[in-house]
């Protein structure tokens, strides 16, 4: 199979950067790319996937979309002993001590970035274990602004470049957001798992408006906390040290009123998830 040597990708998390960098390039305001990649989790809101959909049908350039496994049916499969430890960053409280705590962070390697690469990889013509030629150069732009400096990272594959054309430009989050409305397209929604961790209340509170995905959200955060897998792990123990919780309080997320909570839930990833979560 012939070997492609040159590739230039969007990295696209459907949100307000990565969709400005999407139209932007279908403007002819920034350089054509060869595709886009959006990596599903298959934990958007709803909002995501229709505004992905409206994406496909306005980008002339290809969109693909891939999964590596469904985040969210793996940790209620983990919450039951049925699946390997979560990857999810949720937060941890001590039984003993109520000293609080923060999971490591995988669901963005391991459900984000890697679906991304084996797709670049097939783009290339390259199978699994095969080596990539020397020559090889993948441009791989992403959709991070100027007030998200701190988030540029260089890419830990030799043969890809990452780019970021928001901070080349000096646009910002709320220079996407005007330049969105100018050109009269709609506003994109935050691109984030429902669930994630990092939300802020007033993110919570805009997740819960929308009561099947709520209702997702606090069957959730209730299965986090099952002994179910510590007795599988413990051989019938059910002792554990620390419980998890979506939110930073450590409370059951449906005890929570969110307008009086204090704002001191995490945000680390000031706008959304673009494939490269947090800093």
């Amino acid at each position: 199979m012939e070997k492609n040597v040159n590739l230039r990708v969007l990295s696209l998390g459907a949100g307000v950067q990565s969709t400005t960098v999407a139209l932007m390039i279908e403007k002819g305001e920034i350089p054509k790319v060869d595709c886009a990649i959006f990596a599903d989790v298959k934990a958007e809101p709803k909002a995501v996937y229709d505004h992905l959909n409206w994406l496909k049908k306005n980008l002339s350039y290809p969109l693909y979309v891939v999964s590596w496994r469904n985040l969210k049916k793996d940790i209620f499969d983990a919450s039951k002993g049925e699946y390997k430890a979560f990857t999810a960053p949720f937060f941890t409280k001590n039984v003993t001590t109520n000293d609080k705590g923060m999971l490591r962070r995988q669901c963005t390697a391991d459900y984000k970035i890697k679906p991304v690469i084996q797709k670049i990889r097939s783009l290339l013509g390259y199978g699994k274990g095969e080596k990539v030629k020397k020559n090889t150069k993948v441009e791989l732009l992403m959709g991070i602004s100027i007030d998200e400096v701190q988030r540029m990272k260089t890419n830990r594959i030799k043969y890809i470049q990452n780019q970021y054309p928001l901070i080349d430009k000096y646009i910002s989050r709320k220079d996407c957001l005007n330049w969105i409305e100018k050109n009269n397209y709609p506003t994109p929604p935050r691109s984030a798992c429902t669930f994630c961790p990092f939300h802020s209340n007033l993110e919570w509170i805009k997740i819960k408006e929308n009561k099947k995905e709520w209702e997702e959200v606090v069957k959730l955060d209730k299965a986090i906390r099952n002994e179910e897998r510590f007795k599988k792990k413990n051989k019938g123990s059910s002792s554990l040290k620390d419980k998890l919780y979506l939110h930073r309080s450590c409370k059951p997320i449906d005890e929570i009123n969110f307008l009086n909570e204090n704002e001191n839930q995490l945000n680390l990833f000031i706008n959304e998830c673009e494939g490269y979560c947090g800093i």
